[in-house]
This record gives structure tokens, sequence and C-alpha cells, in this order.
């Protein structure tokens, strides 16, 4: 960092975080070091990485800051360490294996301006392996207690304009500071997986909205560095989908979701394509279940926040099981 660059308040901090992300890390700061809109900080977090990832980098410019963890936090940690002092107004999520296109940062900015009452934005996920697929328009989240990134494997041409998804995908996310700040950031507890849905709920309940930019595009490889379905992915996953209904649906809602969730996911494992999944899926329902009285308190700070009805809440929720088997772009026009 040069004598010029200190003390400078930049717009957005973009923070990507590391972990064994190996080539696919660099093409990611190439293409954000790119954009069209230069006045960003960037902080990679590496959740100490072992694959040589680190070494194999070229920072592009003082712009970027390295910030070394130690050991692997999780998503959710490494995300909020790297926003840890931020002063911009905005901060960005990027995944290492999501690789912006050169207006990404521009198209975010001008949403802002256009939705000046909204406090968090999501982009275009296009399938890194096939350009002419989608791989998300946002976060849709299911009654069933089901979230799925919209549009999943639609084809590209029907991605639609701007509209109003449940929550951003962290994938390549924006989120105004104040109110990210306000909710506690990610929750640390998830370590990964579901975290941006969560996070997404709490600045749902404080009555912030979310926008999808059709504009703001990266290309996004999906499960690099996890894997699609590891055992990994399905631990954390079933385990945070029990914490998400628990924690954030008010009362008495909670009471008709968590048990319609529980149903659903045990319809999901009788599915023939689960059964050779059904040991960590087991497994993280166990787990979300007997986590629910540690998960107490951080429910009780998350309905103290709300400030919005049941029926907003209810009404954000995706209710068609159509659509949740479809993997719908469930967008609300603005």
């Amino acid at each position: 960092m040069t004598e010029a660059d200190v003390g400078r308040v930049v717009w957005v901090r973009v923070v990507i975080v590391n972990y064994n992300g190996g080539l696919v890390l660099q093409r990611c700061l190439d293409h954000l070091a790119g954009q069209t809109l230069t006045d960003f900080e960037a902080v990679i977090v590496d959740n100490g990485s072992n694959d040589g990832s680190l070494d194999a980098i070229r920072v592009p410019d003082t712009r970027f800051r390295l910030v070394r963890a130690g050991q692997n936090l999780g998503f959710a940690a490494a995300n909020n360490l790297g926003a840890r002092d931020c002063r911009a107004p905005w901060l960005a999520t990027l995944n290492p294996d999501a690789f912006a296109e050169p207006g990404w940062l521009e198209a975010l900015r001008q949403a802002t301006q256009r939705y000046p009452d909204v406090a968090m934005f999501g982009s275009t996920q296009i399938d890194a392996g096939d350009p002419q697929r989608l791989d998300g328009c946002g976060d849709i989240y299911s009654a069933f207690g089901m979230p799925w990134r919209g549009g999943y494997q639609y084809p590209l041409n029907a991605l639609p304009p701007d509209g109003e998804p449940f929550a951003p995908c962290a994938a390549a996310a924006l989120y105004r500071l104040c109110d990210f700040v306000a909710v506690g950031g990610f929750d640390e507890a998830f370590f990964c997986y579901l975290e941006d849905v969560d996070l997404g709920y709490r600045l749902r309940l404080l009555g912030c909205r979310c926008v999808q930019v059709a504009g703001a595009r990266v290309h996004h490889l999906g499960s690099e560095i996890s894997g699609p379905a590891s055992w990994f992915k399905l631990f954390h996953s079933y385990r945070n989908r029990v914490w998400l209904v628990f924690k954030n649906t008010p009362f008495p809602l909670v009471l008709v979701l968590l048990p319609l969730h529980l149903a659903a996911s045990c319809y999901m494992l009788a599915r023939p394509r689960h059964i050779q999944d059904i040991g960590p899926c087991l497994g993280g329902i166990y787990a979300g279940l007997c986590g629910l009285p540690k998960r107490w308190a951080s429910r009780v700070d998350s309905q103290r926040r709300r400030r919005i009805s049941n029926f907003r809440v209810a009404r954000a929720l995706t209710w068609s099981i159509a659509k949740l088997q479809a993997r719908s772009i469930d967008l609300r026009p603005r």
C-alpha cells in the first residue's frame, strides 16, 4: 500500500475468501483488477490453504491486501474477518471461483443509485463451464425451509430484468456496510453453506430489501473447492437448514415451518438419488436438532431486532412446491 492509499476511503471493499483455491484464485483476482470501476479495495482472506495457492498468486496492485487467517475459519468467519475495520459504505463478497465481468462493480454501483432504499444486491451468475447457462439469479427461500439458486442451469436467455429474490448469493453479493454491521455480519456458527441466506433473512427481519441486478455479471464455477455433493457440503447444508428456520422464523410461523422443513427433508432423503448420501444428510439433521438449544440465544437476538410483521415474512417466502422442484427464477418485480 502506498502512502497515497493511506486514509483513502473507497466506495466498496471486496472480500475474497480462499481455501485451497488453486489456479482459480489468480483468475478471480485478475478479473477483479480489470473492473471499469476502479474505486475499490480488495481483501483476500486465506483460510490456512495448504495447496500452495498463495505461493502462486500475483497480487495485481496496491488495492489488494492479503490476510492470513492461519487456519480454516470457515466462509462466514473469514468474511467477517475481511470486513473488519472496513470504512467503505459498501461491502462485496466474491468467491475465488467467480470471475467478474469488467462492468460488475459499475453495474452494482448504478443499482445502489437506482434503488437507494435497498441494502443488499445480488449478481447474475453465469456457468463458467457453459456461458449459455445460468448458475443462478439470487437465493430463493421456500416455506419448506429449502433454499436454492434461482434459475440454476436455466438457459442464459431466461435471465429476467432486475427483481427481488429472498437474498443475494454471497458468491457475488453487495451489502450496505452499516446494515451488515447492525445484524452482526455472517453467523460464524454456520461455518459455511446457507450463511448468505441466513444473513439475508436477518436483514429482511430488520426491514431491508434485496435486488437482483441483471447487469452485474460474474462467471461462476460453483463448488470448485468443496465439491458439488461432498460429505462436507451435504452435512453442513442439512444442518444449517434446520438452524436457518429455527433461528429466524418468527413465532407462531416457526411452529408451522420447522415441522414442514423436517418433513420435506425426510421426503428428499427417500428419493433414490439421495440414498448414497443419507449418512451425511441424516448426520446434518441430527446435528442441527441437537444444536437448537445453543442456537436459542441467536434466535432471541434475531427476533429482538425484527421490525416487520409475520405477514411480510411469509410473503417473502416461496410457497409453491412446483417452483421449488423446478428451481424457478422467482424474482418479485420491484
